[in-house]
């Protein structure tokens, strides 16, 4: 058998589609009408009681889009408690039809969790009122970046792939111009972003025969999805993409995770949001990885934070190291999964579980991600 071992080395010139822009602009103001940025005070409010099916039937007949319910409102957030009380079937698709115009997120109380018209219409679904507690703090938090995010899962749901990442793309950058996310960037310190302590390429390509191998090999910053590692993927997947003799490929990473997502440091250096949108039209490595996915096995292992595990989700196999968590935390940032993670997880594990993943931004193993379908084996 003749191993052949090969490394992708991102040349500079060629690994930014965008040169960083030299400082921040001012931080935008948030809008006069928008609520203002929410205080301790809001945060520890009693939670409100949720809507009957009733209730909410009454407001949808009154306003085909409740304001109130909005990041633009007094509460962004809808609560309903879905085993209070019982409709017929129309009244439930039409109550349900509202639900999903609403640009909030939609969350339903079931404490005896029987599906339904209207459990299928929310964005997430918990047994009570104590488990949305954490979900209704963040949504507080960022309340655009949060109704962006059920309006998007609502759509990809019923897209193609390609347009469902396209859409994911033109939402991301639309919370890249936002107040929440520049709130963010305001608030973090500066720090510089110097060149990788790690011996040899971002990516390490060993072919043996058929089969390719690609190992994510910057273990001193935890395989972060830094440009260099973004680029050295897209060559890496264009080469299998062109190359039909390559028949299996195996992904996996080298150090204590797999990855922890995007590099933080790189965040806000786009020159603006819609280049930013084309540069990931050009070089989003899930787009390739879901091209050639039928040959694709990824193996995680650690960490596999936003990027980290959107990537990898694409792939037809999936498996995971016992010590694998995985987490979204991107609403903290006033962004929602911008990596095709907004397609690839919810194809595993619907449009429920992947809000509540963002919304919460709570972390869940191995043994979970396996029994939601997130990933395929356990190893």
């Amino acid at each position: 058998m003749r191993t052949r071992t090969c490394m992708v080395i991102a040349q500079t010139q060629h690994a930014r589609l965008f040169k960083p822009r030299a400082a921040r602009a001012e931080s935008i103001p948030w809008p006069c009408s928008h609520r203002r940025r929410t205080s301790d005070k809001t945060l520890r409010d009693p939670d409100p009681t949720p809507l009957s099916p009733t209730a909410a039937l009454a407001l949808a007949r009154a306003e085909p889009v409740a304001r109130e319910y909005s990041a633009l409102g007094t509460q962004p957030f809808l609560l309903l408690h879905l085993s209070a009380q019982h409709l017929p079937l129309d009244e439930q698709q039409f109550l349900a039809d509202w639900l999903q115009r609403q640009p909030c997120p939609v969350l339903g109380i079931e404490v005896d969790a029987v599906e339904s018209v209207l459990s299928a219409a929310c964005d997430v679904r918990l047994r009570d009122s104590a488990d949305a507690a954490l979900l209704l703090a963040n949504i507080r938090r960022s309340p655009i970046a949060a109704a962006v995010l059920v309006q998007l899962l609502r759509a990809v749901e019923h897209l193609p792939l390609e347009s469902a990442l396209v859409a994911e793309s033109l939402a991301y950058s639309s919370l890249q111009a936002g107040p929440e996310f520049r709130h963010w960037l305001d608030a973090r310190a500066r720090e510089p972003l110097e060149a990788s302590s790690d011996p040899g390429p971002a990516l390490l390509l060993t072919r043996e025969d058929s089969n390719l191998r690609l190992t994510l090999n910057r273990p001193s910053t935890h395989n972060a999805m830094t440009v260099e590692m973004r680029d050295a993927l897209v060559e890496a997947l264009q080469l299998v993409l062109a190359d039909p003799s390559i028949e299996s490929v195996e992904i996996d990473a080298i150090g204590r995770c797999f990855s922890t997502g995007g590099e933080l440091r790189e965040f806000g250096t786009a020159p603006d949001p819609a280049s930013a949108h084309l540069v990931r039209s050009l070089a989003l490595p899930g787009r390739y990885l879901a091209q050639c996915a039928a040959r694709v096995r990824v193996v995680v292992h650690g960490a596999c934070i936003g990027s980290g595990i959107e990537f990898p989700a694409f792939a037809a196999t999936l498996a995971a190291q016992p010590d694998a968590y995985f987490q979204l935390p991107e609403l903290r940032f006033g962004l929602i999964p911008g990596a095709g993670g907004c397609s690839s997880i919810t194809r595993r594990i619907g449009r429920q579980r992947t809000a509540w993943l963002v919304l919460s931004g709570k972390r869940i193993d191995a043994v979970t991600a396996h029994s939601w379908g997130l990933v395929d084996a356990v190893l």
